[in-house]
């Protein structure tokens, strides 16, 4: 019989009963050291609790990566520790009074701890009714607007050469510098990243680093010399231009090649309905029986083959670009063959972060799903997702749409407005916001509409098309290897394939066998493998099965250092103050994209910690008892080489502030954050 244990022992315990006739299984999804284990325990299962020491240090717990023993804790002495040593280095107890007031206003809490994913057998003989799974996205969050962390912002004709406020005393800005840097918060640091790199800091007195290039009598200081060896740079390129985007609202934009491929759909769609009543042709053919069919047939060949441009009248001398199209050998091309490939990533995937990766020796990099409507009504927030950073040498844009016509014409957009070197369709995003309207992987159980996308983004494109997919839409239907011998007659410059289904998200092992397979079938287009790359290791096993190329999404959110490591072949036992100069590498580029000041410091903090919520699933090499880490498995709690090491290995969000306030300072008083993605996703 089993005895109950004290309710603060259960909680940091993982207990799964199953009944075997009389007798009682005890499974333990974590062994810790605990203080006052035996006393606890005193009588009750003693002998299974010795063999399962000994099981511990022989193979790993299901589902949980193999730690040394020496390193494992529990939750109450883990969090004890960060808690004391964080309360000790500040030295004052108004951190203890922040921390209550963090707990008390900011209603996120530490996700539970993961159980044991049964099989079929094992949850039927449970019987356990409650099923429902704890996943996705934390849809209901607080947003907070960026202008609230400002309660009194100076004013623009301030910082505009004191020029006269068209306001006047209606004005609700300060005007008077002084008043405004008596209520400002105070610097974050004492040297300004943007100064330093550039010479000026276009924030001037707004600047959360004002200090470091403002005078006495609060003027802002310039470093002619930086400044005239950054002249000339454009660093961020693909911004989006207010001429632009006011005639996109007025939807004054003309679309003349999609305009041309859309007229031979809708022709061929009325050729088709005409054939289909028989009248018209019939009477065509008959006016004519000599040569009226033949003459019939080309026509209607001239109108459906998007790839032959309908002649066009000209004014003055015709030239080849009148009736010539570029032809798909012609376009620009990329040599994708052997590249490392960091994922478009939702949110995450951000310009700063893309640069950190470059810097660890990514290869190809593209920016996150734009939805292609947004683009083409002229969203500033959407276009911002299509910027590159001068690092980005082989940079690409990924789209997502269900309709060929507003497809076509975005296509047309970023191949006019944009520098790019490709353009990718997403039809693997597996949410239901995309999924239902069609797009997404929607798009794999739609190949007339795939078919008219691709052929009438490829008519429209000076630049490679590549497609991002999945196996399939259901579990144990894969539809993926119909599909690529089609997008390889589609002339599709590259594909991506995720190891998984629509309904298996990121749950269980990629299936890099049937990407293997794939590989063989699209071939000689590139095909890229994608799922579960974690370690140098990993990408060994995924060159073995033929692919053309490596995608890397979790993997690199978790350890964005694994490129270097696959590019030099060894495990990287990174030390937690190198992992801090990651982060603050990442700040000094958030500042530089977002802003030094109030807002631009809160938008990189916030990016910063959606990082973290992944960035806290690595365990160090020089911890692991296996290696390498398996990008599935959990890490239990465990004490690091060092406090910093420690820290960064919590899972709780107030762990992950106290981290972004070591490089961007304390948070305002009404700062909130909930990771956009569950911190128990990974589970």
């Amino acid at each position: 019989m089993f005895t109950a244990a004290p309710r603060s022992f259960l909680q940091s315990w993982d207990f799964h009963l199953s009944t075997a006739g009389n007798t009682v299984l005890v499974l333990y999804s974590q062994y810790n050291s605990i203080t006052g284990f035996g006393e606890a325990c005193e009588g009750v299962m003693e002998k299974p609790a010795e063999e399962s020491v000994e099981k511990r240090t022989d193979e790993a717990v299901k589902g949980e990566a193999a730690l040394k023993p020496q390193f494992l804790t529990t939750k109450e002495k883990f969090h004890a520790f960060v808690d004391s040593e964080w309360q000790g280095s500040k030295g004052e107890k108004a951190s203890e009074n922040n921390r209550v007031e963090e707990t008390n206003e900011t209603p996120v809490e530490e996700p539970e701890t993961k159980k044991l994913k049964l099989d079929a057998e094992e949850q039927n003989k449970g019987g356990n009714p409650d099923r429902k799974r704890l996943r996705g996205q934390n849809k209901s969050r607080p947003h907070t607007k960026p202008t609230a962390y400002d309660e009194k912002r100076l004013c623009l004709s301030v910082l505009q050469a004191n020029r006269e406020c068209p306001f006047g005393d209606k004005c609700h800005f300060h005007h008077n510098v002084a008043e405004y840097f008596a209520t400002k918060p105070t610097d974050i640091g004492e040297n300004c990243y943007l100064y330093d790199t550039f010479g000026k800091c276009a924030y001037g007195l707004t600047c959360r680093f004002a200090k470091a290039h403002t005078t006495p009598d609060f003027k802002t200081m310039e470093n002619a010399e930086l400044i005239k060896a950054n002249e000339g740079r454009n660093a961020v390129k693909n911004s989006l231009s207010k001429d632009l985007q006011n005639s996109l609202r007025k939807r004054s934009v003309a679309f003349k090649k999609s305009e041309e491929y859309l007229k031979t759909l809708s022709n061929y769609k009325d050729k088709r309905d005409q054939q289909g009543n028989g009248d018209a042709r019939t009477a065509e053919i008959s006016a004519d029986p000599a040569g009226g069919e033949q003459r019939a047939s080309t026509e209607a060949e001239t109108q459906t083959s998007p790839d032959k441009q309908p002649p066009v009248k000209t004014v003055g001398p015709l030239t080849d670009v009148d009736v010539i199209k570029l032809r798909q050998c012609e376009k620009k091309t990329v040599d994708f063959k052997d590249k490392l490939y960091l994922a478009p990533l939702t949110t995450c995937g951000n310009l700063p972060f893309r640069r950190v990766c470059k810097r660890f020796g990514a290869d190809i990099t593209c920016g996150e799903m734009a939805m292609c409507t947004n683009l083409l009504q002229g969203q500033q927030s959407e276009w911002a997702l299509l910027k590159r950073h001068e690092s980005e040498d082989v940079f690409g844009v990924q789209v997502e749409g269900c309709f060929p016509d507003t497809m076509t014409r975005c296509a047309e957009l970023i191949n006019n407005n944009t520098d790019v070197d490709f353009v990718d369709i997403n039809s693997g995003c597996p949410i239901d916001l995309v999924y239902k309207k069609g797009g997404g992987c929607g798009l794999m159980t739609r190949t007339r509409k795939f078919e008219q996308i691709i052929k009438g983004m490829n008519y429209v494109l000076d630049v490679p098309l590549t497609v991002k997919i999945r196996t399939g839409v259901q579990e144990k239907c894969n539809i993926a290897h119909k599909l690529i011998p089609e997008m390889k007659k589609w002339d599709v410059s590259m594909i991506t394939l995720h190891g998984r289904s629509r309904e298996q998200r990121y749950t269980k092992l990629a299936d890099w066998d049937y990407i293997n397979t794939c590989s063989k079938l699209a071939s000689p287009v590139p095909l890229f493998g994608n799922g579960d790359i974690l370690s140098y290791e990993d990408a060994m096993k995924a060159r073995e099965t033929g692919v053309s190329g490596m995608m890397i999404a979790r993997g690199a959110l978790i350890k964005p250092w694994i490129f270097t490591e696959i590019k030099e072949s060894r495990h990287w036992d990174i030390s937690s103050s190198e992992r801090l100069d990651i982060l603050r590498d990442f700040s000094n580029f958030g500042l530089e994209h977002w802003g030094s000041d109030t807002r631009g410091v809160e938008k990189t903090r916030t990016f910063m910690l959606e990082w973290l919520s992944f960035m806290c699933r690595y365990i160090p090499v020089g911890l692991l008892e296996r290696v390498p880490q398996k990008i599935n498995e959990r890490p239990p709690y465990y004490m690091g080489r060092n406090y910093l090491e420690s820290l960064m290995a919590s899972q709780h969000v107030g762990d992950w502030v106290r981290i972004s306030e070591m490089l961007l300072g304390p948070v305002p008083k009404n700062f909130n954050f909930l990771p956009k993605h569950k911190a128990n996703a990974y589970k």
